[in-house]
């Protein structure tokens, strides 16, 4: 069973998110952080296998997060989703620990 926290101030976000992933037997949401502070507090907590990470978010942002449980020494490998397409996001990102950043670039629907 792979253990996930996912962490995004969007309700709606998290929410499908966690109906995504638990369409699988061997994923299982363990826990939800609106922020993140919330985030980082949770992975020391329950120790998940993986952290889902929005970049912005209120009071820690996602990269700043994402250095402190990495050097809070857990396990927990850092996955950062986001519509932030900058490179400079990607390789700040990696260069705090993040293990696969992911970018989604919307794209107005063109008829």
């Amino acid at each position: 069973m792979i253990t996930i926290v996912l962490a995004d101030d969007h309700n709606v976000m998290r929410s499908g998110l966690r109906l995504l992933l638990e369409r699988h037997e061997d994923l299982r949401v363990v826990g939800e952080a609106n922020n993140g502070r919330e985030a980082v507090d949770l992975v020391a907590a329950l120790r998940p296998d993986i952290a889902v990470m929005d970049i912005a978010m209120p009071l820690l942002n996602g990269i700043e997060a994402t250095r402190k449980i990495a050097t809070n020494g857990a396990h927990t490998q850092v996955v950062i989703l986001s519509m932030h397409s900058d490179e400079s996001y990607v390789l700040r990102a990696l260069n705090v620990g993040a293990r696969a950043p992911i970018f989604l670039r919307i794209r107005p629907k063109t008829t």
